[in-house]
C-alpha cells in the first residue's frame, strides 16, 4: 500500500509544480479559520462527533498534507469537506482578509463562473472521508484509478460517487453538506444567480416551492349577545326553538386546527343542543314534553339559571312513513378538497344504509350548470346510487339558484299522500350565481316549503363557509344546518340521529316566558339571538319557527337575578310601578306554541317556573356547555369563572355518555385553554 501511494505522489510531482512552504501553511490556516468559523468554535464552541463531518475533515487535513506539498494548483484550488468548498482563483493569496458576512461576501464573476463549470477538478471521497484531487491532465486521470485499485486489494468498501454525483444523485450525503463557500462565505443562491451555468456542479439547492393559501372568506350568521333586560320594563322574552349544531362543529374544527374560533361562529344554543339529554319523555300522545327548573348558577352564586328542556317523542321506527330523499350536491371548483366533496362521498354513502327499500333517493349536482345525475330510485339499489355518487367530480362556479330549483323540482315528482320529501344540501356554501343573497334564498325557500318538501343543509369544509347563507337556507326551509367536519360528525347526523334530522313530530314552535318582577330583577337569554322573534309573533300562526325532529331534545337557559339580590346591575326606578305580583312566588310562566305536521293552527303548552331546586346531571352538564360557549364570545357576565370550572362542572356531569360526545367536548375544552394561554 505504500508503495503505491508513493506512485501516486511521484505521478501528482510529475503533473504539477511544487508550492512553496509558506503558501502551503496559508492554505492549511486558512481552511481551518473557515471550517471554525462557520462551526461557531470562534464564539461558542461545540463539540463534533468523531464520525461523519469531523471524519471529512480529517480526510481532507491528511490530504493537504499529502497533496500541497506536491501540488501547485495553478488556476484553481479546490476543497470539498464538511459541507463546503473553498475555491480561490490563481495568483489571489488565500490568507488575504475575508469579511465573514454573507451580504459582504463577493459573488464570483462571469470567468470565475466558466472556470466552474468546465473545470474537470472535483473531488472523490472513500468512505474515510480521505479523497484524492485530480485535474483534467492526463497524468491526473492515471492517478485517478489508483486509489481505486488500491481499495480493491486491500477489500475496502468501494469508494462513494465524486462530489458532483453524489450531490446531485444521493439524497443522503445532502444531510452533510450544511454550507457552500467560494472565496469566504457565499451562498448556494448567490453562486446560481452569478453563474447560471453552474448547476451541472449539482451544488446549488432547488428553488423553494412557494406556499399557496386560501383566502379566508366565511361568513356567520349571528348577532350581538342578548343584553340584559330589566324585567320590569320588558317581562316578556320570545324565541323560535332551535335543533341545529353547525356552530359546534365549526368550534370544533377550529380548536382542532390550533387556533380559537372566531367570536361570531360561536351559537351557544348550537352547542348547547349539539349533545342528546335524557330529560323526561312525554307520558301522553303530546309530541313533547317541557320540563322547567331553576338553580344557582354556576359563575355567579347571586344569580340563577332558569333551564328550559324540550323531549321529543320517538315513534316506532316501524311506523314511519317512506322517505323521499334528493340528494343536491355542490361540485363546483371550491368543493376540491379532501375534507370537502370526498368526505361528502363518504358522508352519503353510510347514510343510504338507514333507509328503507320503500325509500327513495334522486341526485342532482350543481356547478356553473345544475344537472340531475341520478332520477329517483329505490333505496335497495345501492350498487346504482353509489355509482352515481361516485362520479361526481368538482369544477366550475356555483349555481346555488339553479341547483335548489331543479332540486325541488324533482322532490315534487317524487312526492305521494303521506310520504316525507326533503331535500339535503350539501355545500360549502359558497354561492356566486345566481341567488347569492341570504334574503333572497330566504324568501325563495319559504315560497317553497308549504309544498311539504323540507330542507336540510350539510355544510363542508373550511375557508370559503359561507355559514350566513346556510342557516338562511335551513332556517326558512324547515329543516336543519349541521357542519360534517369528519366522518364521525356524519355517522352522528346521518346514522345516529337520522329520524330526528329527517322526520319532523312538530312545526313552528316557539317559546315565550314572561318573568315575574316582584321577583326577578333582571334576566338574559343565553344564546338564540338569531332566533329571536317579537312579541306578538308568539300567537301569530302566520310567523315561521322553528321544526322539532322525532326524538329531538332542545335546550334553552336563562341567567335571572333575584329581586334584592348584590349581583344586580342595574339601579331600580325611583317611579316603579306599584302593581305588581307580590303576591305569587312563581319567578315566571313559559308557553309554547307548535304545529302538528300537515296543520296550519297551533296548540298551547305552559309550564310555571317555580322556585330554586337542585340541578340534575343534564342540567348541569348543558350549564357547563353554556358557560364555555360564553368563554368563546363573551365572557363579560363569568367574573372569574373560567376554562378551568367549565371543564371540572363537565367533567361532574358526563353521565353516561355513550358515544363520547360529552368526553370530546372536555377535551376541546382543555384546548381552548390551551390556545387562549
Amino acid at each position: 500500500m505504500t508503495d503505491d501511494l508513493d506512485d501516486l505522489k511521484s505521478m501528482i510531482d510529475a503533473a504539477t509544480p511544487r508550492p512553496d512552504a509558506a503558501r502551503r501553511a496559508a492554505n492549511l490556516a486558512l481552511a481551518q479559520k473557515n471550517f471554525d468559523d462557520l462551526q461557531g468554535s470562534r464564539q461558542q464552541p461545540r463539540p463534533t462527533p468523531v464520525t461523519g463531518r469531523n471524519r471529512l475533515w480529517t480526510g481532507v487535513t491528511n490530504m493537504l498534507n499529502t497533496l500541497t506539498s506536491k501540488a501547485a494548483l495553478t488556476t484553481t484550488t479546490a476543497i470539498v469537506a464538511c459541507g463546503f468548498l473553498v475555491l480561490t482563483p490563481a495568483g489571489q493569496d488565500l490568507l488575504a482578509p475575508r469579511e465573514h458576512d454573507f451580504g459582504a461576501t463577493p459573488i464570483p464573476t462571469a470567468e470565475q463562473a466558466d472556470t466552474l463549470q468546465t473545470s474537470d477538478e472535483e473531488a472523490a471521497f472513500d468512505d474515510t472521508g480521505l479523497g484524492a484531487a485530480r485535474s483534467g491532465t492526463a497524468e491526473l486521470a492515471a492517478a485517478e484509478a489508483a486509489p481505486k485499485d488500491l481499495m480493491a486489494e486491500t477489500n475496502a468498501p468501494p469508494p462513494q460517487p465524486t462530489a458532483r454525483a453524489a450531490l446531485r444523485d444521493d439524497a443522503a450525503l445532502a444531510d452533510d453538506l450544511d454550507m457552500i463557500i467560494v472565496t469566504g462565505p457565499v451562498m448556494a443562491e448567490e453562486i446560481n444567480r452569478a453563474a447560471p451555468a453552474a448547476p451541472a456542479l449539482g451544488l446549488v439547492a432547488p428553488e423553494p416551492q412557494p406556499v399557496i393559501t386560501q383566502a379566508d372568506t366565511e361568513s356567520y350568521a349571528n348577532a350581538e349577545p342578548n343584553p340584559l333586560k330589566i324585567t320590569s320594563e320588558d317581562p316578556v322574552s320570545t324565541f323560535s326553538i332551535d335543533v341545529d349544531t353547525a356552530s359546534y362543529s365549526v368550534v370544533r374544527s377550529s380548536l382542532s386546527r390550533g387556533h380559537l374560533p372566531p367570536a361570531n361562529a360561536v351559537r351557544i344554543e348550537e352547542m348547547i343542543n349539539y349533545f342528546p339529554y335524557a330529560y323526561p319523555a312525554p307520558e301522553d300522545d303530546s309530541p313533547f314534553r317541557t320540563t322547567v327548573s331553576s338553580f344557582e348558577t354556576p359563575w355567579n352564586p347571586d344569580t340563577q339559571l332558569v333551564h328550559i328542556a324540550l323531549q321529543g317523542q320517538m315513534p316506532a321506527l316501524d311506523d314511519r312513513p317512506p322517505l323521499n330523499l334528493v340528494f343536491l350536491i355542490d361540485t363546483s371548483g371550491s368543493m376540491n378538497e379532501p375534507e370537502k366533496l370526498p368526505l361528502l362521498k363518504q358522508s352519503f354513502r353510510i347514510m343510504l344504509d338507514q333507509l328503507r327499500p320503500e325509500d327513495q333517493v334522486a341526485i342532482v349536482e350543481y356547478a356553473g350548470s345544475a344537472g340531475q345525475v341520478l332520477a329517483p330510485t329505490a333505496a335497495s339499489d345501492r350498487a346504482t346510487i353509489l355509482q352515481a355518487l361516485q362520479s361526481l367530480g368538482a369544477g366550475g362556479s356555483t349555481n346555488g339558484q339553479g341547483g335548489l330549483e331543479q332540486a325541488y323540482a324533482v322532490a315534487d315528482t317524487m312526492a305521494e299522500d303521506g310520504e316525507v320529501s326533503r331535500v339535503i344540501l350539501a355545500t360549502d356554501g359558497d354561492f356566486n350565481v345566481g341567488i347569492n343573497n341570504p334574503d333572497a334564498l330566504k324568501d325563495f325557500i319559504a315560497g317553497k316549503r308549504d309544498t311539504g318538501t323540507y330542507l336540510s343543509v350539510l355544510g363542508f369544509g373550511r375557508g370559503n363557509l359561507d355559514d350566513a347563507t346556510m342557516q338562511a337556507l335551513a332556517q326558512n326551509g324547515n329543516g336543519t344546518a349541521a357542519f360534517i367536519d369528519t366522518l364521525s360528525e356524519a355517522q352522528k347526523v346521518l346514522v345516529d340521529q337520522l329520524s330526528g334530522a329527517l322526520f319532523p313530530i312538530a312545526g313552528d314552535v316557539k317559546v315565550q316566558v314572561e318573568f315575574n318582577p316582584a321577583q326577578v330583577a333582571e334576566y338574559r337569554l343565553i344564546g338564540y339571538e338569531t332566533r329571536a322573534l317579537n312579541r306578538e309573533d308568539f300567537n301569530n300562526d302566520k310567523v315561521d319557527a322553528g321544526e322539532l325532529g322525532a326524538g329531538h331534545t332542545v335546550t334553552a337557559i336563562y341567567e335571572i337575578t333575584p329581586v334584592g339580590s348584590p349581583a344586580q346591575l342595574s339601579d331600580p326606578l325611583r317611579y316603579a310601578p306599584n302593581s305588581v305580583a307580590a303576591s305569587s312566588d312563581e319567578l315566571g310562566f313559559v308557553k309554547l306554541r307548535y304545529k302538528a305536521p300537515g296543520e296550519d293552527t297551533s296548540q298551547l303548552i305552559e309550564t310555571a317556573i317555580t322556585g330554586q331546586s337542585n340541578p340534575d346531571t343534564e342540567a348541569n352538564f348543558a350549564a357547563a356547555i353554556a358557560g364555555f360557549g360564553q368563554l368563546l364570545r363573551d365572557d363579560s357576565y363569568l367574573g372569574d369563572w373560567g376554562y378551568a370550572d367549565s371543564i371540572a362542572l363537565a367533567n361532574a356531569n358526563r353521565g353516561d355518555d355513550n358515544f363520547g360526545y360529552r368526553t370530546e367536548a372536555v377535551q376541546l375544552m382543555r384546548l381552548a385553554q390551551s390556545l387562549s394561554e
